[in-house]
């Protein structure tokens, strides 16, 4: 990847927090090339290529002779896998806990026998992964077993959210871990103490197990 294409990413992460946040109103404007240079501390050629990509994926909308405007909420053609890759890490934290801990308290008023079975099968897998040095095969697991857990809400919006989430954890983990398996070795046990209190329906000692398991991976970024 281009040092170009690195910073365009940058800018368009930043761009879109503005929009998304309601710094730039839907219908308004966003400031001239030079000043978003200035802002930014980048070139034309990066500016032109996040403003590109935002309008190819319709957030913003580019008249000439007028400026570049930002469009109404819902013509945008990107995916919500597209958005989570552009998240700064920060927010993608953010926004997992609020999924996961919503997830987590519906899988341990409603997980069943065979669910559960699937999550030791998972995390059994996930352990011998570790142990023969398998990184993928430990993404894999991983996965998994909290896919699994996504499953065992009952709730089939929150399942659907999670599977979108899971190309960008898969992403996250390749980044954060450069094909080590050491990681995975150390949150093991959060992993056996989350699925225990699933098991017995403890949401309390379940949320702070995530928790932890949440915050040694931020750690270790």
């Amino acid at each position: 990847m281009s040092k170009r294409t690195k910073l365009a990413d940058i800018v368009i992460e930043k761009l879109q927090q503005h929009i998304s946040l309601g710094k730039w109103k839907v219908g308004e404007k966003i400031p001239a090339e030079p000043e978003l240079m200035e802002q930014f501390a980048v070139g034309r050629s990066t500016i032109r290529e996040a403003i590109k990509t935002l309008a190819q994926n319709g957030i913003l909308r580019v008249q000439q002779g007028s400026g570049t405007f930002v469009n109404e909420p819902g013509v945008s053609s990107e995916t919500l896998e597209q958005r989570l890759r552009r998240a700064a890490q920060q927010e993608l934290n953010q926004v997992r806990i609020l999924l996961e801990h919503a997830i987590i308290r519906l899988a341990v008023a409603h997980r069943t026998k065979a669910q559960v079975k699937e999550m030791q099968k998972s995390l059994k897998n996930r352990a011998a992964a570790i142990q023969a040095d398998d990184y993928t095969t430990a993404i894999d697991a991983d996965i998994q077993f909290h896919t699994t857990i996504a499953a065992a809400s009952k709730n089939s919006v929150l399942a659907d959210l999670y599977a979108g989430f899971t190309h960008v954890l898969r992403t996250s983990f390749q980044q954060r871990d450069s094909g080590s398996v050491t990681q995975f070795s150390h949150t093991h046990v959060l992993h056996e103490q989350l699925l225990e209190a699933i098991i017995d329906r403890n949401e309390v000692a379940a949320i702070a197990s995530f928790d932890a398991l949440l915050q040694h991976n931020s750690n270790a970024i």
